[in-house]
């Protein structure tokens, strides 16, 4: 196989923080391999035209690593499979244009870095001869072979904070605070997160819940002293018997929008228990700011693992973080898949243990 002297690199899905830790990383390990690499703008969006990309060096990359968000954009609806687009050229369908781009800009691989929605078209690309290395990137670290994805950590971070301010003015109302965090069908923020702030009581997907169960929790704070609860609610949790709360269904290529269940969780509980509650929805403050210590290093050696899988000629591949080493994985292996907390999570059971209700 000849060598590959030009890479693209893109950023899909939602934001998180940690993406232009990846950028710069596959930036200055491929600069450093005598590889050119080419900065696409809005996901796939930087193929359709020539002037929607930039050539990056490691000039351009320097003192990103601490910034949030992303240098190249980012883009979450549309379906390249099932549209058109207009070009310069005329309406074309949007999959053969991105291929027709890919081979008149000379790339010779992309670094695809997204979440399971942007890992998917990628996978896609790759079965129609588009050279592919995928970077896990989701707050939610919802993607199936890899122990993290970075921005988790920040997001965690971020909640645990929030909660730990909660905590004080509960206290000081005696009041319930219910926190509705992001994750969308996984609870994996919610479960960190609430441990890591000292929630009293925990709703995630994975685990239905009954509001009496968790009331009966409270109730028993307050006989025993402890005047205030605080409880954490993933954005996709529950109840037994009934559905996600929904902001916006599904429709077109857009898909549906989870929240609201925080609210209905603290008119509920002040029902059950009389005691004053309030919500707060903590929405994308989670994927904005700069990223923690840890995720700088796991999108920093993301994007270094990618450039060498690029050398290698590893494609279809996706990086991943498999303690202690960063590994490859075959997309076919994780696309289509969601990552749940599983029920004999080890952190579930010690939140148990420590007496966290979980409404079952």
């Amino acid at each position: 196989m000849p060598s590959i002297t030009r890479i693209g690199v893109l950023t899909g899905g939602g934001d998180a923080p940690g993406l232009n830790a990846v950028i710069r990383a596959v930036v200055k390990t491929a600069s450093n391999s005598g590889i050119e690499c080419i900065g696409l703008e809005d996901s796939f969006d930087g193929l359709i035209e020539p002037d929607r990309s930039r050539i990056l060096t490691p000039r351009d990359v320097t003192g990103i690593l601490r910034f949030g968000g992303t240098i190249l954009g980012t883009k979450n609806t549309g379906n390249p499979f099932s549209s058109d687009v207009a070009t310069s050229e005329g309406t074309k369908r949007y999959s053969d244009r991105v291929i027709e781009m890919f081979h008149k800009m000379g790339l010779g691989a992309l670094v695809v870095i997204g979440g399971d929605g942007t890992l998917e078209i990628a996978y896609e690309f790759g079965k129609r001869g588009i050279p592919i290395v995928g970077v896990p990137k989701t707050i939610d670290n919802d993607i199936v072979g890899t122990t993290n994805c970075f921005g988790f950590d920040t997001a965690v971070a971020f909640a645990t904070d929030a909660i730990d301010r909660l905590h004080t003015t509960a206290e000081a109302h005696k009041r319930i605070l219910v926190v509705e965090v992001m994750g969308r069908y996984a609870g994996w923020i919610a479960l960190h997160a609430g441990v890591g702030g000292g929630a009293d009581a925990i709703l995630i997907p994975e685990i239905p819940f009954d509001l009496s169960i968790v009331a009966a929790r409270l109730r028993d704070r307050d006989l025993w002293g402890a005047k205030f609860s605080i409880v954490v609610v993933a954005e996709g949790a529950y109840p037994k018997g009934g559905r996600q709360s929904l902001l916006e269904a599904a429709h077109g290529t857009t898909a549906e929008r989870l929240g609201g269940i925080g609210a209905q969780v603290c008119e509920a509980l002040a029902g059950f228990t009389g005691k004053e509650t309030r919500s707060v929805v903590l929405g994308h403050l989670q994927r904005g700011g700069a990223p923690t210590s840890f995720d700088r290093v796991l999108a920093t050696r993301f994007g270094g693992k990618a450039v060498e899988l690029v050398k290698q000629g590893q494609f279809s591949t996706m990086v991943a973080f498999d303690p202690p080493d960063i590994v490859a994985r075959q997309l076919a292996d994780v696309v289509g898949k969601t990552k749940t907390v599983p029920m004999d999570s080890d952190l579930l059971r010690t939140a148990k243990a420590l007496g966290v209700t979980f409404g079952d």
